[in-house]
């Protein structure tokens, strides 16, 4: 896991915000030709938002704002970027109080009468700006038993695996999930109970114990169960609503209260 954190602070020009940032205020009167932009700036819980007027463009997105303003009105804008295409998911960030990639987020479907609020994503702890310590979100991962157990060997011959089983159906429907921590800022249930494990570590679970190239399922089921898994979910659907790649991750954990509850009622 550490390979991939390192590869995704690579690309910074970077920044993070606090689980609940205050509201901003705008106090001039936006036209059409010009974007009143509000964007959090601080480290860890101290901080406010700083307002920009922005050129306004058709098809602009909010990554562009942000770069336009990092660029051209304050170089020590700290964010996070990569792809600019939706392929990547560092560019998440709470945009007018929702989780968003802002690449692909178009400023004409999002900007309240001219007006953005760009803050850090929510649930996580800030190191500056609008980028935020991604090291709880995939330390849950490590926590949730969510990364590949190997059940055969690089010298042992490549095993068929049929794409047309239910189990196998249910992994594919969970395995799009790119880190991007959207869903994780969208839980409510993270906000209020730090330790829960969160749906995209759950979702990862869920795709793992469908796997028949796994050999830890049980080990999974016993990670998921217990203190902060998978039965503090309280079904809300946030997660599934703001998934940038329309996946379920509320679906992969009412799969892992079954499976948890028929391993107990079996007696494992």
């Amino acid at each position: 896991m550490q390979s991939f954190r390192s590869l995704l602070y690579r690309f910074s020009t970077m920044t993070t915000l606090p689980s609940s940032a205050p509201d901003s205020t705008v106090t001039k009167k936006p036209t059409r030709d010009v974007l009143l932009v509000s964007i959090w700036r601080g480290e860890a819980d101290e901080g406010d938002f700083e307002a920009h007027s922005v050129p306004a463009h058709d098809n602009q997105t909010v990554l562009d704002v942000v770069s336009w303003v990092q660029q051209h009105a304050d170089p020590t804008l700290s964010y996070r970027f990569a792809c600019r295409v939706g392929m990547c998911g560092s560019c998440a960030m709470m945009v007018n109080g929702e989780p968003r990639w802002t690449c692909r987020t178009h400023v004409s479907k999002v900007a309240d009468d001219g007006a953005l609020t760009v803050a850090p994503l929510r649930n996580l702890p800030v190191i500056k700006d609008l980028v935020v310590d991604m090291d709880p979100f995939f330390d849950k991962w490590v926590a949730a038993q969510a990364v590949h157990h190997p059940s055969h060997s690089r010298a042992d011959p490549m095993q068929p695996v049929s794409t047309q089983t239910p189990e196998r159906i249910s992994a594919n429907e969970a395995i799009e999930c790119i880190n991007c921590a959207v869903c994780y800022a969208a839980c409510d249930t993270v906000a209020n109970q730090p330790d829960y494990l969160g749906p995209a570590a759950l979702n990862r679970a869920w795709a793992l114990i469908n796997d028949e190239k796994d050999a830890a399922r049980q080990e999974i089921l016993d990670a998921v169960s217990g203190t902060g898994g998978c039965h503090n979910c309280h079904s809300q659907g946030g997660c599934a609503h703001y998934c940038p790649n329309e996946l379920n991750p509320m679906a992969s954990v009412a799969g892992l209260k079954r499976a948890t509850a028929m391993r107990f009622f079996k007696g494992r």
